[in-house]
């Protein structure tokens, strides 16, 4: 997957900067074409020189060679990389990454960069566990930056524990992998919903529940990013999304409008993945003016919602796959697969919310999929991002 590949690498001033030595050896005994640029930290931990032999190019630093009065074109550098990759990154320039600041001539090539950027985080074990990092890694996320997770063990200062960077065989091998899926779902159209359904009471009062629609969205956006043409159905949520441009977004508001929605879309799509958290019952009567509070107690008569899930089920054709959720407090493995059979789904993905960091709101989740041989999955606490991937990536072996 690698041969004939332009790699960027930037390298930071990080103790982990003496492994891209290997990383370039290994990029380049895979065919790639390699150029490389460093920070001027970078320099204190490992020679231009070595990386400029290993590369076969050279090694850029600065934007103006102050003896040749030559510019190093930073546009010019990301168009020509298919992948740019960030290793080590360090805590500085994620920073920066995350909030603009362009002050060196890695910064302003990533600010450039059009092709996928990928890094491979480093630094001591406090650093790697500061909350602030934890803010600025969910902002390279939100804009499609792919990040290598850290490993875990003993660290430059003696501390043990996650900060490490990836080995190089490792950094290797997931290139490898996100090439040889980038465009794995070119051509397929994938329906996926997300969010809350509002199920109105009156002008100013609904049903509904704690759905942020992270979790569709992250789903929609890794689909897109391997070539899908995805249609998603979007709940009401208050919270702002980047889309990417291969996303076709219905809003909507009720249950109703969420079937209606699903149920135009999904016959011609290869597959559906319905993870909107749709209310179960709607008002039987609404009224068009506010109720007021004229006595102690207030009767709703409900009904049910429709069964979109449900429903998708029994149009599914035969090459179709149709993922569903389900979140449960009890008895979850039960009631999760009784609901795979009845709906006629390919897989459930469960959640429940005995699990820290999982269900509504988070910026993690933890899954358990079932699917319609019985096998179960259980995947570790990871971001909705990570879980998006762990996701399509079962879709995949679904439809084909």
């Amino acid at each position: 997957m690698l041969s004939k590949k332009n790699i960027l690498l930037g390298v930071c001033g990080g103790i982990a900067a003496y492994k891209v030595a290997y990383i370039v050896r290994h990029l380049i005994k895979s065919g790639a074409n390699v150029k490389v640029i460093m920070t001027d930290s970078a320099k204190a931990f490992i020679g231009p020189l070595t990386l400029s032999t290993l590369s076969k190019n050279p090694v850029y630093t600065d934007f103006f060679d102050t003896e040749s009065g030559e510019w190093s074109n930073h546009v010019e550098l990301a168009l020509w990389a298919d992948i740019y990759l960030i290793a080590p990154a360090t805590s500085n320039t994620i920073a920066k990454m995350a909030n603009g600041i362009c002050d060196n001539l890695l910064l302003a090539t990533y600010f450039s960069a059009k092709n996928p950027v990928i890094i491979a985080p480093a630094m001591d074990l406090d650093m790697a566990s500061h909350p602030t990092l934890k803010r600025n890694l969910d902002t390279l996320y939100t804009d499609n930056v792919s990040i290598i997770p850290f490993e875990s063990g003993e660290l430059a200062s003696g501390l043990v524990g996650p900060g490490r960077m990836a080995e190089p065989e490792i950094i290797h091998s997931y290139l490898s992998d996100f090439l040889s899926s980038s465009n794995d779902f070119e051509k397929k159209k994938i329906l996926v919903n997300a969010g809350p359904t509002h199920e109105p009471i009156d002008p100013v009062r609904f049903i509904g529940n704690r759905s942020t629609g992270k979790m569709g969205v992250a789903l929609a956006n890794e689909l897109a990013q391997r070539g899908a043409d995805v249609t998603l159905v979007l709940g009401p949520t208050s919270h702002q999304f980047d889309f990417h441009k291969n996303i076709s977004v219905i809003r909507i508001q009720t249950a109703q409008e969420m079937r209606d929605a699903c149920v135009r879309v999904y016959p011609s799509c290869d597959a559906g993945i319905l993870s909107a958290a749709v209310a179960d019952f709607t008002p039987l009567s609404k009224t068009d003016k506010k109720i007021k509070k004229s006595s102690n107690t207030l009767a709703l008569e409900l009904v049910k919602t429709p069964d979109t899930l449900a429903e998708l089920g029994q149009l599914k054709s035969g090459n179709q796959g149709l993922i569903g959720f389900a979140l449960e407090t009890n008895d979850a493995i039960e009631n999760a697969t009784g609901k795979l059979k009845r709906k006629n789904l390919d897989l459930i993905v469960l959640n429940t919310l005995e699990d820290k960091g999982a269900g509504f709101g988070h910026d993690t989740n933890k899954i358990t999929t079932i699917d319609k041989t019985g096998e179960i999955c259980t995947f570790d606490l990871k971001s909705k991002k990570q879980v998006a991937k762990d996701i399509v990536n079962t879709l995949k072996t679904i439809i084909k």
